[in-house]
């Protein structure tokens, strides 16, 4: 204590300089309204910057929580618009409501192989969430794959990167359908098989999904055409398609349920023993 009173009266001529050069300024910026609005804006300034701050800091602990948000709001809006019929579709699908899906599930990547020749994903969802095998699996860029297995929580995927898988596609402009495939070569193509010759094919065009199947709906990404070739054994085209996932990074997906995907199947199979 005594040296706080030592130190106050051996600096009190610059205290008292201090305490009258503040009393001063304040004076000047209340009677002055342009030194006012100087004042407080450079206060705002200051402590706008470090809420900023702050702010940054809290979004960036939050990315987790705002990711998932962000995941499960895309889900919604996907089963909105897979529910939105197609006015080009209607005239070929007016019986052939499984083509619609009625649900739109948020699962997560937990495991991705894709440098094997049949690469699988496991997801974080199963039968808990109306998880199904042959339900399809895509994510805001395209196709990732199909359901294969599931447990209570968890599901396996075969991936479009897959020497097995065979979706139905088709391109876009045209609507000329094939048979999408891997070569078991690049991460980043997969090939389109059977496409008639007649079909008018340029680099850059898109395919996408040619919704004959309950698996996937119509018109859903896949890539564009980066080659074209003739098969020399069935004289149809070949076609390299760019994908526009890059299948090596995945994170949160979209599991499509169609509610009346056993019905139509079982329907398939007693039409094809009779």
């Amino acid at each position: 204590m005594q040296q706080i009173f030592n130190f106050i009266f051996k600096n009190s001529n610059r205290i008292l300089f201090l305490l009258l050069l503040g009393i001063s300024l304040f004076l000047t910026v209340q009677s002055h309204s342009y030194h006012k609005s100087r004042v407080i804006s450079s206060a705002n300034f200051l402590s706008g910057g470090v809420y900023e701050k702050i702010n940054n800091v809290s979004e960036y602990l939050s990315l987790k929580t705002q990711n998932e948000a962000l995941a499960i709001e895309n889900a919604r809006l996907k089963s909105l618009l897979f529910k939105t019929k197609d006015s080009s579709a209607i005239k070929r699908f007016q019986n052939l409501k499984v083509t619609l899906p009625d649900d739109v599930v948020v699962s997560k990547v937990i495991r991705n192989s894709f440098n094997v020749h049949e690469n699988f994903l496991t997801l974080n969802s199963g039968s808990d969430a109306g998880l199904e095998p042959d339900m399809g699996v895509i994510n805001n860029l395209g196709i990732v794959g199909i359901i294969d297995k599931t447990s209570k929580n968890f599901a396996t995927v075969i991936s479009i990167l897959n020497v097995k898988s065979q979706i139905n596609a088709k391109i876009k402009k045209s609507n000329h359908f094939g048979s999408l495939i891997w070569n078991g070569r690049s991460t980043g193509f997969v090939q389109l098989i059977d496409v008639p010759r007649l079909a008018a094919i340029r680099k850059g065009d898109t395919i996408v999904t040619g919704g004959q199947s309950v698996i996937f709906p119509e018109n859903i990404n896949i890539g564009t055409v980066d080659k074209v070739e003739i098969d020399n054994k069935t004289h149809y085209y070949t076609i390299n398609v760019k994908l526009f996932n890059d299948m090596t990074n995945l994170g949160h997906v979209y599991v499509i349920k169609s509610k009346n995907r056993t019905e139509f199947n079982n329907l398939e199979k007693t039409t094809k023993h009779e």
